[in-house]
């Protein structure tokens, strides 16, 4: 369901309709954008939100939270994307920014952290990260314990169960739509084919090259928009180092 608070009467058809025109407002990568609230449209797992800002109108996509209309919003750790098309809501977004609603609790690991900026469609692809010759790691414990390699070879029958990876953290991204990304390997899998990396989505935090178990419910084919499109992920995870 589309909530619109300002500017429901809408007549052009939506899928013509270029939404956030270039505007005056030039923000860095990393950076912060602070403005009042005027219109939200919750998009699972994420809101688009237009805010009222001192150069301007702006259009940016955070996590969900109890927002409204008229209060001051800041957004965190944003990255512009142009001529950003959201299939969903079937709309062009002339400049958007994707961030997070909270502060990063630390900064991004380096270039490529954040989301690619692309064109024409929300699904432009998360690349795992490069092979970090990290050596084997022992595996966790326990019954639903798995290697990174394992676990794409039985990711279907793994589905939706609850199963735990230990390795070590290859790269770290916090604050990213109200969570952190962890990427992990543990020296299993094919580099050749992306699956010797495995990313978890988690309110717990980490730190590259920390060696660590999470434990979380596996999911595939997950697109959240903004670049980040996994075919394998482990979602709500608990961090343990």
């Amino acid at each position: 369901m589309v909530l619109c608070a300002v500017g429901c009467a809408d007549k052009t058809p939506s899928a013509q309709k270029p939404v956030g025109k270039a505007g005056l407002v030039a923000v860095a990568p990393g950076g912060t954008i602070t403005g009042t609230l005027l219109e939200q449209i919750p998009v699972d797992p994420y809101s688009y939100v237009r805010l009222e800002t001192p150069g301007g109108e702006v259009w940016a996509a955070v996590n969900q939270d109890s927002l409204t209309v008229g209060q001051s919003v800041t957004v965190y750790n944003v990255m512009l994307m142009e001529q950003f098309e959201s299939k969903t809501l079937k709309r062009t977004f002339g400049r958007i920014y994707f961030g997070a609603l909270e502060p990063p609790a630390s900064a991004p690991t380096g270039p490529g952290d954040a989301p690619p900026a692309g064109r024409g469609g929300e699904s432009v692809g998360a690349p795992p990260a490069s092979d970090a010759n990290v050596g084997t790691v022992a595996r966790a414990t326990g019954a639903n314990a798995f290697a990174i390699g394992e676990l794409w070879a039985q990711q279907a029958q793994r589905t939706g169960t609850t199963v735990s990876v230990r390795g070590v953290v290859v790269k770290y991204n916090a604050g990213v739509m109200g969570k952190n990304w962890i990427h992990l390997q543990d020296g299993t899998g094919s580099a050749a084919s992306g699956t010797h990396d495995l990313t978890a989505t988690s309110m717990g935090t980490a730190a590259v090259g920390d060696t660590v178990t999470v434990t979380g419910v596996v999911r595939r084919n997950r697109d959240f928009g903004a670049g980040y499109t996994y075919a394998l992920l482990l979602e709500d995870a608990t961090v343990v180092k």
